[in-house]
């Protein structure tokens, strides 16, 4: 069965609602919340997306990710993928970083991003993710240049915008 998520306008209002696939095909503006995971170290965990995924299998992206279910929020969305995705019932604050405007580069999703502080290890569910890794801060921006089709759309996009706040 084909989830059922909002559609929604340009200023982020909810207009409708419509299947997952529906929405995809027609190329309707959505919502989704991505997590950054970074451990005491400083690292960044990154997880390789499954090659069962329908958007970019086998890419590395964001932490955790997803779309939120239709009438949910993006905290609850982030906080229900941690535990759907790593395994990770975060106790402590899960903090907004930043909003993604929904456009081609995100695949029509407005983007929430936050962040959290965790060391694992995690219980990474393998009908979404591949592998999941620990990055020195200090490495990605290299890696995103060199290797840039390696990396989701969306996850250049956060590390841009990251990078420049």
């Amino acid at each position: 069965m084909d989830e059922i998520f909002d559609v929604v306008d340009e200023e982020d209002r909810v207009i409708g609602q419509l299947s997952r696939g529906v929405i995809h095909r027609q190329q309707l503006r959505h919502r989704a919340s991505h997590i950054l995971v970074f451990n005491t170290s400083g690292e960044l965990f990154l997880q390789k997306r499954s090659m069962k995924k329908e958007c970019c299998p086998g890419l590395w992206d964001s932490s955790v990710a997803g779309h939120l279910d239709q009438g949910e929020s993006y905290e609850a969305c982030a906080r229900r993928e941690l535990v759907e995705e790593i395994g990770l019932d975060l106790e402590g604050p899960l903090v907004p970083v930043f909003k993604l405007d929904a456009s081609a580069d995100t695949g029509w999703e407005f983007v929430w991003v936050y962040r959290c502080e965790a060391n694992g290890p995690f219980d990474l569910a393998p009908e979404e993710i591949e592998e999941g890794r620990w990055f020195p801060l200090a490495s990605l921006d290299g890696l995103l240049r060199e290797r840039s089709g390696d990396f989701s759309g969306t996850l250049k996009l956060i590390w841009e915008r990251l990078r420049n706040t």
